[in-house]
């Protein structure tokens, strides 16, 4: 069963926050221990600064649709 694309766009976020917050309540020295590529928590910094490049790419495709399907 797949999920339809709206329900992806708040599903998406509200998981990467999850993440974030788990990593903050996980990791002792939260922002100054996340530097190294093994730990989880270097990722989970990463995930807030894809929510707005995913929001952008999803609005510039449905754009997209949009003036293809009018011209």
């Amino acid at each position: 069963m797949f999920l339809s694309l709206p329900t992806l766009t708040v599903l998406i976020p509200l998981v990467s926050l999850a993440g974030l917050f788990y990593s903050a309540s996980v990791e002792e020295n939260f922002p100054h221990g996340c530097t190294s590529t093994a730990s989880l928590c270097f990722y989970s910094l990463l995930l807030p600064i894809t929510i707005p490049v995913y929001v952008f790419f999803h609005l510039w495709t449905w754009m997209g649709i949009k003036l293809f399907r009018h011209n």
